[in-house]
């Protein structure tokens, strides 16, 4: 899930939207379905800017498999796939939702590059790993549930290679992270997190501020 980009308003962010990415007919066609469909569970697909720069990263790592974990309706999935030729492992929970996703790699003429998982991120990950995939990942996203950020970022460490990605979705929390009286489960899970990857000598890292907030965490 994404917000629009923080810190932005008024006539900048205008601006800002109106030069900062090319965003695929498909995509957008995607985006506005989804809106439509969905009303408000359309706030957990990606901003638009956000899969520019997702399909930018998966094209300049010239990324050959990708993990996602929350694919929702398909955008960040198929913002990688139009941006790399990766082949995409996409792991969910809801047939609803990836059905819609499934129509759109069809018509984007992706869809035999992704292969969706319904048995959710822990289960997914457990399998890939017993499979022998630990080390065989280029990049990894995470955007789904937030109380197993923990779980999915050490799981996709595991099944990166060195020099590999991840990239978690939300950790800006529309600002909650940074409000001491927000206690939730979901904030204090993503605050743990942030403070973890901070100090994780394993990985190098870089936040940005773009849309709900986007942590790039290499594996070293």
């Amino acid at each position: 899930m994404s917000k629009t980009s923080i810190g932005l308003s008024g006539a900048v962010l205008k601006y800002y939207q109106a030069h900062a990415y090319n965003e695929p007919a498909v995509l957008a066609e995607l985006r506005a379905e989804t809106a439509t469909k969905l009303g408000g569970n359309a706030q957990m697909q990606i901003a638009p800017e956000q899969g520019a720069f997702m399909g930018m990263i998966a094209g300049l790592m010239n990324a050959r498999t990708i993990l996602e974990i929350g694919t929702f309706t398909g955008y960040s999935s198929l913002a990688m796939a139009l941006g790399s030729q990766a082949a995409i492992t996409a792991v969910d929970v809801s047939e609803e939702w990836t059905a819609i996703a499934r129509r759109y790699w069809q018509k984007a003429g992706v869809e035999s590059r992704i292969t969706l998982r319904l048995d959710g991120g822990h289960a997914a990950i457990a399998d890939l790993l017993r499979e022998g995939r630990a080390g065989t990942f280029d990049l990894c996203f995470i955007d789904a549930d937030k109380s197993s950020y923990d779980a999915y970022y050490e799981g996709a460490l595991k099944l990166l290679r060195a020099g590999g990605l991840v990239m978690i979705d939300n950790v800006l929390w529309d600002g909650e992270v940074a409000n001491p009286k927000k206690r939730d489960a979901d904030t204090l899970a993503l605050k743990a997190l942030n403070t973890k990857i901070k100090a994780d000598a394993r990985v190098t890292l870089a936040m940005l501020p773009l849309a709900d907030g986007l942590t790039l965490a290499r594996k070293i």
